[in-house]
């Protein structure tokens, strides 16, 4: 039985505008801290250009962007100790590993990020370390740099990764390719393996792919395999390689199963397992050719 009569068409809009009002003032009071985390960062004029290039360094020729990275790294290092120079040297850190920018370019993106995180600690983040330090530890875990960071935080950053290569070492998977053939990574012993996440709305993961075929063309028949993982649908992945030539295995993860299994929260990552299934050698970004062929030398090609 209705106790009221039923609004109008007019009094439903209205009172379900005033409803969706009052939920917005419900969540903005109770959580504050995730209001602030939406709005975009404001620029002082002397952080505003750094924040610029940052933005536009995909568009710079290599060599180029190695030189502007280690500047932007220096002046980094020179700005008013803010939550905004924080953002932008862990910005620039996450950007300067897409390629081979020279080691003296990374070990100055990593003193930026040591310095800023040394004057504004970081707590953590559901009970893992804040996001820079995750990047300062890869820096210096698969970049080989330096740092002298002393901090609790960065320590359970670099333990982490640790366990996570433990994880990644006895990981195994079946997945099929688009071509229908079903891949056991285990089943590969005797081979040497580079298993690649990648998705294609990746630019890193699009520049590098030529060079990974040419890689495989290169070394297939000396028992060198690619598995190529990507944790969309064929829908997307299909059409995306119908347009390129690319020849080594590509199959899907659409659950994240294995993306999950192998701890990978950005992409590209690559894994390269020798023939007797040990992990050899992997990267946390984009390789160029030659990167590439430093890795596989890692596990007797060459």
């Amino acid at each position: 039985m209705n106790r009221f009569p039923p609004a109008s068409h007019s009094e439903c809009s209205r009172l379900s505008s005033l409803s969706a009002l009052l939920l917005l003032l419900l969540v903005i009071l109770h959580t504050p801290q995730l209001f602030a985390q939406n709005q975009q960062p404001v620029w002082s004029p002397q952080e505003k250009p750094i924040a610029e290039q940052i933005h536009n360094l995909r568009k710079l020729p290599d060599d180029v962007r190695a030189q502007t990275t280690r500047q932007l790294a220096l002046e980094i290092r020179q700005l008013p100790a803010t939550p905004n120079q924080l953002e932008l040297a862990n910005g620039l850190a996450n950007l300067s590993t897409e390629g081979d920018f020279g080691h003296d370019t990374l070990q100055e993106v990593a003193t930026t990020l040591a310095d800023t995180l040394q004057q504004q600690p970081q707590p953590d983040e559901n009970g893992q370390p804040a996001a820079p330090y995750m990047e300062l530890a890869q820096l210096v875990r698969y970049e080989h740099v330096q740092t002298t960071l002393k901090a609790p935080q960065f320590t359970a950053a670099m333990a982490k990764l640790e366990a996570d290569d433990a994880i990644r070492q006895k990981a195994d998977f079946t997945l099929t390719d688009l071509t229908g053939k079903s891949w056991t990574l285990s089943a590969l012993r005797g081979k040497v393996v580079l298993v690649n996440f990648w998705a294609t709305w990746c630019p890193p993961c699009r520049k590098e792919m030529p060079d990974l075929d040419a890689l495989y063309q290169r070394f297939k028949d000396q028992g060198f395999i690619i598995l190529a993982i990507s944790d969309e649908g064929a829908a997307k992945v299909q059409p995306f390689l119908a347009e390129r030539h690319i020849t080594y295995p590509v199959m899907l993860d659409p659950g994240r199963k294995v993306n999950e299994l192998f701890q990978v929260d950005g992409i590209p990552k690559s894994f390269v397992y020798n023939r007797e299934g040990k992990l050899v050698a992997q990267s946390i970004d984009m390789r160029t050719q030659g990167q590439f062929l430093e890795m596989l030398k890692q596990a007797g090609l060459q």
